[in-house]
């Protein structure tokens, strides 16, 4: 696989690329985030980090009805989540995710 450049076209760097949005949750990755394997989320005023393997919430709260969407969603992606993580953590593009419907 070719490395990919994340620069925009201004020059500046995504330091989030989104991975997915639907009901009004942002699910994101950082660049060479720090493990264990994770994405965040943003719905609202509420930030959380949710594990890729186990799916628990690491880090933040959400509310019962975002985790359990979010849940779901995950379950249904956790492969291309792993894709996800392993391509940002070798400066590679993420793929989007299809969002949950």
């Amino acid at each position: 696989m070719s490395h990919w450049s994340p620069e925009t076209p201004g020059g500046t760097v995504p330091a989030m690329p989104t991975l997915a949005r639907f009901y009004g949750i942002r699910v994101y990755i950082h660049w060479h985030d720090h493990p264990p394997p994770h994405v965040h989320i943003k719905s609202g005023e509420h930030k959380a980090s949710m594990h890729i393997e186990t799916l628990e919430i690491i880090h933040g709260r959400l509310p019962k009805r975002v985790r359990l969407l979010v849940l779901e969603w995950a379950m249904q992606h956790r492969g291309e989540l792993r894709r996800a993580w392993a391509a940002v953590r070798a400066t590679e593009k993420p793929p989007t995710i299809e969002p949950l419907d």
